[in-house]
Formats: structure tokens, C-alpha cells, sequence
């Protein structure tokens, strides 16, 4: 006789797996949970991952003006899955059929599950709202961005002439990150096209003028419209942007094509629906956390923090469905997020809700939390 778990664990393909698909902030909640305690129901674990590493995108702007080295700011997915016996798969999604429960990747393998969990992130849209330029880059795959940044110091001597589409957290400090690239003499001459909305739309205004007046002190460019390409020529409303040697996409995540065209349920902006459990809205063996997914009870910003916070729910609600139980865990968002601001050149900016904060306190807290949530996953993954 079958026990309430091995009956809960059987895929439609007769394929038990609990299925990690993305190497996202969440899932390093999930392996470490595995490692803790245990794969639920001791089922076989997969994660499905085009990279060895995560690379935590709040540190790249520090790396860039010579705070952190390249590698400070990576967790080792494959130690990590090591530890956890889970199996490592090196490709990424291209597709996903729900009913079925199959995954089927890049190189064409087809991956059935039990219960699977997304955390891939979303995809850039540089190209879509900007046009399409060689000298575009998107922000994401976040490795890919700090590979050919990494490429283009090491390459170039003279001042780069820089362009950040995207007046977003992460436009902005990617745009101090360049501004004081280390090593850089002189610095790289930013533009940032921050679109209609100005710098940070939606923080308070005492965040949005004390990183005005940052940019301002800095010399970066502050342009009140959106960039775009034009016959080959960079603008942002009437006016050029050029000479410009490189642009950088900051423009937000859009939902990858798989999603919707797997017919799960999804968002008006196609990304995966899910509820306060971090579970499909239509297909309860699936879960998703991260840039990939919309909260159906809630509107919730795409950000990295509510990855981290989501993930020990995540953990815990897989655990549940995998042993036939309910999940009951909720992630419940705090009515404000702290959001700390490197602008590069030995401070920061803190934002909480209404209030703001400046000066290198702000900026070694930063350091302090950073380092902190990378060292748990690096112990982890050390002790083998």
C-alpha cells in the first residue's frame, strides 16, 4: 500500500521529482531548507539552472566602484545541490506543460515532476522598448551583464561614454556603479534616461532629491524621458544622446514567452500567478516565487527582497504539498521595504517608505546585510 506521500509524489509520468526550475534568490531558501532537514518525503530533487552560480545583483553596483571583488557577490548552485542531493541540470525552461507536468529545456530534455517550483527571474525588454543596438545591454541574465562588463574594463582605455535607460533602484545605482567605476581615470561620463516618470517614481520625495542632488554632485546626466533608437541614433525625447558607447537596459522584467504559452494561469503582463502561498492560481502541483511570478492578492513590485523573504515560505508550502498537506504558509509583505542605495562613491541612500537617510553608515549597513545573506549560503556550501 502507497503511503500519503509516495502518493502525493507521483508525477503524471510516473516521475516523483520535485522540480526546482531557476537558481533564484527563493530557491537558495529551498536547497538550504533540503540540506537542514531533508528533501520532503526524501523524493528526488532536480534543479534546472543554465548557471553554476547565483549572483546577488544588489552587490554588482559596489563590484563596479571597487567595493566588492567580482566573486564576493555568488552562491555556489552546484555546492549548494550537491549538499542537498539534488541533481543538477545546466540548461534553462523553454517550455512548460502543466497537465502533463513537464518541463522541457533548451537542449531539448524533457523533465517530469511531481511538483515543480519556478524561480527563473523575468527577461530583459531593452530591445523591445529601446530597439535593437549592438551596443545595448540587457540587465538581465544578471551574470551576463557583469561578464561583459567585466570584458569591457579590462578592454577599454579610454572614458566610456555611457548611457542607463531605466530610472528605477536598479538603474540608478547602476549608473553611480559606473560613474565610480574602479580603476577608471577618468571616470566613465553616465547619462541617465530615467523616462517620464524622473528618478525612483514611487519612493518618497525626500529619497528622489537626495539622489538628485547625488547625481548632481557626481556630475551624472539626469534625463526626465525615455531612451529609444532611432535610424541608429540614440534619443530620448527631441533630444541625442550621442556619442554613446555602450547603453544599458534597466527597464524591468518582462515575463518569459513560456509562461503564457503554456497555459497556466498568468497576469494581465504574463507573468505566473500565483496566491499567498506562492502557488499557481490554476495548477496547485506549481509554485513560483521571484520576478516570474504576480501575487493574484496583491500587487507586489518585482524585487529582489520579496524573493528573499519568499523563499523559507516557498520552502515550507513544497514541503506541505509534498506530503500531502495543505500549505499554509504565507508571505505577508511589510507595509514598507528598506531599500539601500550605493551611489558609489562611499555612501548611500536609505529609503523606508517615507523616510530617507544618507552618508557611509547607510552604506556599511548595505555592505553588513549583503555580506551576511551571501556568507549562510556560503557556509552551506562549504561543508561538504
Amino acid at each position: 500500500m502507497m503511503t500519503d506521500c509516495a502518493v502525493h509524489m507521483a508525477g503524471s509520468q510516473g516521475d516523483g521529482a520535485l522540480l526546482l526550475v531557476g537558481g533564484g534568490h527563493a530557491h537558495v531558501a529551498v536547497l538550504a531548507d533540503w540540506i537542514a532537514r531533508g528533501r520532503p518525503c526524501g523524493a528526488r530533487g532536480v534543479l534546472l539552472t543554465p548557471d553554476r552560480h547565483l549572483r546577488y545583483s544588489g552587490m554588482v553596483p559596489g563590484w563596479l566602484a571597487g567595493q566588492h571583488g567580482q566573486d564576493e557577490g555568488l552562491i555556489d548552485l552546484a555546492a549548494l545541490a550537491a549538499r542537498a542531493g539534488v541533481e543538477l541540470v545546466l540548461d534553462r525552461c523553454v517550455a512548460l506543460d502543466p497537465d502533463a507536468r513537464i518541463v522541457t529545456t533548451a537542449g531539448g530534455a524533457r523533465i517530469g515532476f511531481a511538483f515543480a517550483s519556478f524561480d527563473t527571474g523575468g527577461v530583459g525588454q531593452g530591445a523591445v522598448l529601446l530597439g535593437e543596438d549592438p551596443r545595448l545591454l540587457e540587465v538581465r541574465p544578471i551574470n551576463a551583464l557583469a561578464e561583459r562588463l567585466a570584458a569591457l574594463r579590462a578592454s577599454r582605455r579610454e572614458p566610456w561614454r555611457v548611457v542607463v535607460a531605466g530610472g528605477g533602484a536598479g538603474g540608478v545605482e547602476l549608473a553611480f556603479g559606473l560613474r565610480n567605476l574602479a580603476g577608471a581615470e577618468p571616470p566613465p561620463q553616465v547619462t541617465l534616461a530615467a523616462g517620464e516618470g524622473g528618478l525612483l517614481p514611487g519612493f518618497a520625495p525626500g529619497v528622489r532629491r537626495r539622489i538628485a542632488q547625488a547625481a548632481a554632485r557626481q556630475g551624472i546626466a539626469v534625463i526626465a524621458a525615455g531612451a529609444r533608437f532611432e535610424a541608429g541614433v540614440l534619443m530620448a525625447g527631441s533630444q541625442s544622446l550621442e556619442p554613446a558607447d555602450l547603453v544599458i537596459a534597466a527597464t524591468g522584467s518582462a515575463a518569459p514567452g513560456w509562461v503564457r504559452a503554456s497555459g497556466v494561469a498568468t497576469d494581465a503582463d504574463g507573468f505566473l500567478a500565483v496566491d499567498a502561498h506562492q502557488r499557481s492560481a490554476s495548477h496547485p502541483r506549481i509554485f513560483a516565487a521571484g520576478d516570474v511570478a504576480a501575487r493574484t492578492d496583491r500587487p507586489l513590485a518585482h524585487s529582489g527582497v520579496h524573493a528573499v523573504f519568499a523563499g523559507p515560505v516557498l520552502a515550507a508550502n513544497l514541503r506541505a504539498a509534498a506530503s500531502g498537506e495543505m500549505p499554509r504558509a504565507r508571505y505577508r509583505p511589510r507595509r514598507h521595504s528598506l531599500y539601500l542605495l550605493n551611489t558609489g562613491d562611499g555612501s548611500a541612500i536609505a529609503s523606508y517608505g517615507p523616510l530617507a537617510a544618507e552618508g557611509r553608515w547607510v552604506l556599511a549597513m548595505k555592505h553588513a546585510i549583503d555580506k551576511r545573506w551571501i556568507a549562510q549560503y556560503a557556509a552551506l556550501a562549504r561543508v561538504l
